[in-house]
């Protein structure tokens, strides 16, 4: 996927109502889970990514800090991010729970 063309999300767009459900993508942009939820507040906020697993089922929750996240919107305006986690390094992460 071509993420030139893609809008960053300002922000004040980073609210869970526009996070949540956001696909991810790695560094090999691959697909490496969906945002579940947000986490925390202010600075420390993470995204709670699920990771693995079949249409939800069997996924692992981590937690990764937002500033790891590049989040933004594509010419349908889906919202979406891409980092330079792999799929391996995040289900390696201990799971999240709140």
């Amino acid at each position: 996927m071509d993420h030139t063309n893609h809008v960053r999300l300002t922000p004040s767009e980073l609210t869970p109502a526009v996070l949540e459900g956001a696909t991810i993508y790695g560094a090999d942009e691959s697909k490496i889970g969906t945002v579940d939820h947000i986490h925390g507040a202010g600075a420390g906020r993470s995204a709670v990514i699920d990771v693995g697993g079949f249409l939800g089922i069997g996924a692992k929750p981590v937690a990764v800090p937002l500033s790891d996240l590049d989040f933004m919107r594509d010419e349908d305006g889906d919202v979406h991010a891409v980092t330079s986690w792999t799929k391996d390094e995040l289900k390696k992460m201990p799971e999240h729970r709140d």
